[in-house]
């Protein structure tokens, strides 16, 4: 029976009432309760403890148990029997260190005890295991160490509790280790810091982690490697433990790194990498602590990419690209940023390479040039969408400071250096041909605003021509871009060709807003059509009701506001209907603005007139050329090639020096057979052509058809454009050759008249700055133009310092 005062002096947080039988307490509740709930108790009534039995002495009548034997057969493995029962080892406790006051001597005789049982009995056990050699050997030795901690420990806990009051009375009292302290550290000393056990139970780990790596398992071998973790870490070894798993797992994939380099393609390698990876990410989430996870996934990453990553990105990101493959290269720039702070600069600097090459590519191939805008914008767009998805920086932080909901997702921007890569990589990409990409962009716009939106909505339209805008941005020679640009607008507005002026003002604005204030020039254009328009009605209201001027229309143009190229075909043989009332109008245009010359335009006439066919009468628009042709078969339904060609002669005119009457020359030659090929041979035949055939032959016959039919009741027939490109290109070229001189002239003479004396090669660094927004000079131009300008008296060379230059005034 347990006594009152070993009961009264339990120590704090003892687990000694568990040991206690239940009968020894017990509470008798208030006979004024009226629920069995504490609240219904009164807090001051008193609570009545009951003791049965005979009074004790301190000690029970039985014999009291060796706690140096007990303590002994604790640490003795495979012996389960004890010489007394729980209660009698716990109450023996008590009397040696409350009563008889001698727990100094127990704590003595428990560390010896413990001691003897580590290092002569744990240690030496595990010493006399096979060497773990093998893989079976390795796992029965992990399997062995696991279960000696959980042992060791198992009866650690158990004396805790048998010995708790030496535990958390004499250990206090005296300041010494606690029990568990004092055995752990006897453990850890006598286990862990043995040389020889640790190496075994290394070359263990090593084994087992090798074979799972070798054939791609995950948690076969080392089922008790969590066991193994879970005891490292109560004896706090578990830092040593994964600074060895991190260097082995470095020398096992920088090896795998190695041998896989000199077997594999990039790509292959690169594949190879992730699996291993995902492999290691897998295994160590399910052996070691969350710790630990980030530090061996950047050993395992680092071991298998340093020094490769250059190697991959080379021969693997332009592939991924030109294939779409985004998620490749997403997962690329997420590795090479864990695995070396500059590995996206590696990505970056492949990606610009490939995307440089392949615009010098795309500009190169002369044989493509009309395919040449749309495949530079579908390389831009793949670029930017590789930028935007797979090339991020860390997560930004937006919003208020306060503390935000943790189940949205970071926002992520796409990294800036990536951007910069892909505008000089087309920038530079595009200077493999000079001039040609900027006059290519500007026909791409010139195609889409000829061909309109379609059934594109307003915004996919603007979408578009901002697509096509952006790749102007990137050309050194945007005075070309503006040349070509504006001479299609006036072609198109001459021509009436633009689907959309809305479009074509807001395109203006743009680009004059945006990008060069040159463009302004595109403004005078419009208002010349006004002014035009204008002077129709003027003139329309003068004539009479049923005057045939009410069908012409005019558009008298300022020559230097339109950039049009002229072609000289001169004037074209009319009806002479038609011939008088453009005289008539001539007459009121010159009777109104005095000394003012007109200059007519034949090539860009249009002309509406009336078929008569069979199946009814169509609405014609074709091209004054077109109009001349087909008026010529209202008096003949068959007409031979050389016959057309006669009847196109031009009308004799007085020569103003000579007084002579002089022919001039005929339609041209090619200009007849592209008019004819456009009305014969064309999807809509007006004109039928024999023998039939694509080309227009000098023997050939042409005859109406007069069975023409169209489901429309007008139809407009296309000209055929004449294979003038390159001499158009070749003039506006020149015309811009021109405007550069101009421009440099123009930029020497005002650098030299601000400096008035400057060094030779000084000047021609700041003529380059002075003319970068519109063009990049070539150095040998710069220098012509000084050499001229020299000649031309505006600068003078030093006498005796020829590189030293002098403005004259």
């Amino acid at each position: 029976m347990t006594s009152v005062l070993q009961l009264l002096t339990l120590p704090a947080h003892s687990k000694g009432f568990t040991a206690l039988p239940h009968s020894i307490t017990g509470t008798e509740p208030s006979r004024n309760s009226q629920s069995d709930g504490p609240s219904a108790r009164g807090s001051n009534q008193p609570v009545k403890i009951q003791i049965t039995g005979q009074p004790s002495t301190g000690r029970s009548n039985s014999t009291p148990p060796n706690l140096q034997q007990v303590i002994r057969r604790l640490l003795t493995r495979n012996n389960d029997s004890l010489p007394a029962t729980y209660e009698a080892i716990y109450g023996e406790c008590f009397s040696v260190v409350c009563v008889q006051n001698t727990g100094e001597g127990l704590y003595t005789n428990l560390k010896l005890e413990l001691e003897q049982a580590v290092s002569r009995g744990l240690a030496q056990d595990l010493l006399s295991l096979k060497k773990a050699d093998d893989t079976d050997v390795a796992v029965a030795w992990i399997k062995e160490f696991v279960e000696t901690c959980k042992w060791f420990e198992t009866q650690v806990a158990l004396l805790e509790s048998l010995l708790t009051y030496l535990d958390q009375v004499y250990v206090r009292r005296a300041q010494v280790l606690s029990i568990r302290k004092l055995a752990f550290s006897l453990f850890v000393r006598s286990i862990f810091e043995n040389p020889e056990l640790m190496k075994t139970l290394r070359n263990a780990v090593k084994t087992l982690i090798t074979t799972e790596r070798q054939l791609r398992l995950t948690v076969t071998y080392t089922k008790d490697f969590p066991s193994l973790i879970s005891h490292l870490y109560t004896h706090q070894q578990y830092s040593v433990f994964e600074e060895f798993y991190r260097d082995i797992t470095w020398r096992h994939y920088e090896e795998e790194s190695r041998v896989a380099a000199e077997t594999k393609s990039p790509k292959d390698f690169f594949e190879h990498v992730q699996g291993l990876l995902s492999d290691e990410v897998d295994r160590l989430t399910e052996l070691l602590l969350a710790g630990s996870w980030g530090i061996i996934r950047d050993a395992t990453l680092k071991a298998l990419l340093t020094g490769r990553m250059k190697w991959i990105a080379e021969n693997t990101v332009g592939d991924y690209l030109d294939r779409r493959d985004f998620q490749s290269l997403r997962t690329m720039n997420e590795l090479f940023s864990d695995a070396e702070g500059k590995g996206d600069k590696v990505i970056c600097g492949a990606f610009k390479s490939h995307v440089q090459k392949t615009v010098q590519t795309i500009v190169k191939d002369a044989s493509a040039d009309d395919t040449m805008v749309q495949r530079l914008l579908d390389c831009h767009a793949t670029a930017d969408v590789a930028i935007r998805k797979c090339f991020l920086e860390a997560p930004v932080k937006t919003g208020s400071s306060k503390t935000t909901s943790t189940s949205s997702v970071p926002h992520k921007r796409p990294r800036q250096e990536f951007i910069y890569a892909l505008s000089d990589a087309f920038a530079v990409g595009f200077r493999a041909r000079r001039n040609k990409v900027a006059e290519m962009i500007a026909r791409h716009l010139d195609k889409l605003m000829r061909n309109g939106q379609g059934g594109m909505t307003d915004g996919e339209f603007d979408a578009l021509l901002n697509q096509a805008l952006g790749l102007y941005r990137f050309t050194d020679d945007k005075d070309v871009f503006r040349g070509f640009y504006l001479r299609a607008l006036a072609k198109r507005l001459l021509l009436e060709k633009s689907a959309s002026h809305d479009f074509e003002a807001s395109v203006l604005k743009k680009l004059k807003d945006d990008y060069d204030p040159e463009f302004s020039l595109g403004g005078e254009m419009f208002s010349d059509l006004a002014l035009s328009r204008d002077a129709m009605v003027e003139y329309h209201n003068k004539l009479p009701s049923e005057s045939e001027g009410h069908k012409l229309s005019v558009m008298v143009l300022k020559q230097g506001a339109w950039p049009y190229s002229r072609q000289d075909q001169g004037e074209t043989r009319l009806p002479p209907n038609m011939q008088e009332e453009l005289d008539a109008f001539a007459k009121f245009y010159k009777d109104k603005h005095t000394g003012r010359v007109l200059h007519w335009q034949p090539s860009v006439g249009t002309v509406s007139m009336t078929g008569h066919f069979k199946a009814g009468k169509k609405e014609l628009s074709v091209s004054l050329f077109q109009a001349t042709v087909l008026l010529l078969f209202n008096s003949s339904s068959e007409l031979s090639f050389s016959e057309i060609f006669e009847e196109t002669k031009r009308q004799p005119k007085q020569n103003p020096i000579t007084n002579k009457m002089e022919t001039t020359d005929h339609l041209d030659d090619p200009l007849l057979r592209l008019t004819l090929q456009s009305l014969a041979c064309g999807k809509k035949k007006v004109l039928l052509k024999i023998p039939a055939g694509r080309d227009i032959n000098d023997g050939d016959l042409f005859r109406f058809n007069d069975g023409f039919s169209d489901p429309r009741a007008k139809v407009h027939i296309n000209s055929i454009q004449a294979k003038v490109t390159a001499e158009e290109s070749k003039q506006t070229q020149t015309a811009i050759d021109g405007e550069r001189s101009a421009s440099l002239d123009a930029a020497i003479v005002r650098i030299m008249k601000a400096k008035k004396e400057m060094v030779y090669e000084k000047l021609v660094n700041a003529t380059i700055d002075a003319v970068k927004n519109h063009f990049t000079p070539d150095v040998k131009t710069i220098k012509t133009r000084i050499d001229k300008l020299m000649e031309q008296e505006y600068v003078r060379r030093d006498d005796d310092k020829p590189q030293m230059l002098f403005y004259v005034a």
